[in-house]
């Protein structure tokens, strides 16, 4: 039993399957030198090569939705960014061949985001991802990519990039086990939408033979190898009787005892919150506005923007929409918005900090929301991403306000739960997001396996935080949400009922699942669910003791 940090629930059992990669190129081979009448014609047909790929991985995103399109448009964007493309066209210039110029432009900024850390470090596997695909399309090779399997195999890898995971058919990759990853990789979020178990950071999972037989436990963190058939079919059976409860789940979100707990969808885009409108989603608890600013080469004009809110907004007429107001910046740059070189990007200005920079570009998206709000009838909530002081959330109530719009602060920033009572006096709502709270609170690169223990959404120090900042909306008569990727565990979606959130929003596969998990549990058990948490050491004893209070 191999054992690593469960993120997605669920139970599997199925052979392994492995991505396809480049076969090994010796790119020290043929000439050292290539001659000086052709390094432009091989300068050209990198840059070409560079483009296809790019091209295609942008055709892929505009087919695809949510979490998979956006990873897709950044992945797209990498392709083309010209740090990496200029080093590469040097190398040719002065006679190095081309794949052993991609190779070692890649390696350059491999090592520089490596150093970084912090979210510069999640986009190794991406750049690594993009240089097997460019020299593929230079040697004429198959691009690398998953197999698509025959029968439901469960995908095991060192690590997915976002191309590889974000076309996945849930239907026949069943389940995901990677060895490295963290909760809040790339890898996790795309296996949400996907609904499909995932586990990360698993230690000796590399050694597993493609087509054998494992159990992949999502609830519990594990990947049995080679199992007795007959427990493992047990195991999936009991999992597959808890999916049909969540599937006759119809809403709304309430405790067995009929507390009542908001659960909303988080969304991206026009076409995600369409899906989502077909599950129980009583609302959007996290719309992502990122997606339109991404992969441009200027700012969309209100009207553009106001076109894409507005389908958002229309999905779900009549009901909650929480915007986020663009959270960029570190490994998410806009290329208008004149993002300075920082030491640490993940620590650096992103965010509600760009406004600082490009005053106009948050008040002109306000502009925007509040235009689709009229066009619609739809009255939408706005948030602020990393926010830190309650000056800050002060500043962007204000500036909200003057647009007629509800104000909100994420809290996302271990400084911002501290202060969460103080911040609560210059807004109407808060929403946790867990997925960097947890980052910054253990101080531990969520994308890295020997720390993804620390970033678990389980770790009592989070935990801690977020029930001081829901204290402080309870004293303060305002509702606290949880929109980061801890709200689709259905387990800690109980922990944090009993904690006194209010509403939980996750990806659309999760809803009914989270639903039906909250209808089968008391609020009185869920209250002790959350007091165990709290006295608890570890994130493992904490999901343990969750277990035990709840009953499971």
């Amino acid at each position: 039993m191999l054992r690593g940090v469960p993120v997605v629930a669920g139970v599997r059992y199925a052979p392994v399957i492995r991505p396809g990669r480049l076969p090994v190129i010796d790119v020290g081979a043929g000439e050292a030198s290539i001659d000086e009448s052709v390094r432009p014609a091989e300068a050209e047909r990198f840059v070409a090569a560079a483009a296809a790929v790019a091209t295609r991985l942008r055709d892929r995103a505009a087919h695809a939705t949510g979490a998979a399109s956006e990873v897709l448009a950044a992945t797209a964007t990498l392709a083309q960014d010209r740090a990496w493309l200029g080093a590469a066209e040097k190398r040719i210039k002065d006679g190095t061949p081309v794949v052993q110029a991609v190779v070692q432009a890649v390696e350059q900024f491999v090592a520089m985001f490596t150093q970084l850390g912090g979210l510069m470090a999640e986009r190794v596997a991406d750049l690594q991802d993009i240089r097997d695909r460019v020299v593929a399309e230079l040697s004429g090779l198959p691009e690398p990519g998953v197999p698509l399997p025959d029968i439901p195999s469960i995908l095991c890898a060192e690590d997915l990039a976002p191309a590889d995971t974000a076309g996945l058919d849930p239907k026949l990759v069943v389940a995901l086990a990677t060895t490295l990853g963290g909760p809040t990789s790339h890898t996790a979020i795309i296996a949400r939408q996907l609904g499909i178990p995932c586990v990360v950071a698993v230690a000796g999972l590399d050694v597993v033979e493609v087509e054998t037989m494992v159990l992949v436990d999502g609830t519990l963190g594990t990947v049995t190898v080679s199992p007795d058939p007959a427990v493992a079919g047990e195991a999936v059976a009991a999992a597959q009787r808890e999916a049909e409860r969540a599937a006759h789940w119809s809403g709304p979100g309430a405790t067995a005892d009929g507390h009542a707990v908001s659960i909303f969808a988080n969304v991206q885009d026009g076409a995600a919150a369409r899906a989502a409108r077909e599950t129980p989603a009583e609302g959007v608890g996290l719309f992502r506005t990122e997606l339109c600013f991404l992969n441009r080469d200027t700012e969309p004009t209100v009207d553009e923007q106001t076109d894409i809110y507005a389908e958002v907004l229309e999905a779900f007429s009549g009901a909650k929409v929480v915007i986020r107001t663009l959270d960029a910046g570190s490994d998410k740059p806009l290329k208008f918005a004149g993002h300075p070189d920082e030491a640490n990007p993940a620590l650096g200005v992103r965010g509600i900090r760009i406004a600082e920079g490009n005053p106009g570009l948050l008040d002109r998206q306000l502009q925007a929301i509040a235009a689709a709000a009229k066009r619609t009838g739809t009255e939408p909530w706005v948030m602020a991403p990393m926010i830190a002081t309650a000056e800050e959330a002060e500043s962007f109530a204000t500036q909200a306000r003057s647009h007629g719009l509800i104000a909100g602060v994420m809290i996302e920033v271990p400084a911002a739960a501290l202060l969460a009572d103080r911040i609560l006096e210059h807004v109407d709502f808060l929403s946790i997001g867990t997925n960097d709270l947890a980052q910054y609170t253990m101080a531990a690169d969520r994308m890295s396996a020997e720390l993804a223990a620390l970033t678990d959404p389980w770790q009592p120090a989070v935990l801690a935080l977020v029930a001081m900042a829901v204290r402080a909306g309870a004293a303060a008569g305002k509702p606290v949400g949880v929109c980061g990727e801890a709200a689709a565990d259905p387990l800690l979606a109980c922990v944090l009922t009993g904690l006194g959130v209010t509403s939980l929003s996750a990806a659309a596969a999760a809803i009914q699942g989270v639903g039906a998990k909250l209808a089968q549990v008391t609020l009185q058990q869920c209250q002790a669910a959350a007091d165990a948490v709290l006295g608890a050491a570890t994130a493992a004893d904490a999901r343990a003791a969750a277990l035990a209070a709840l009953g499971n």
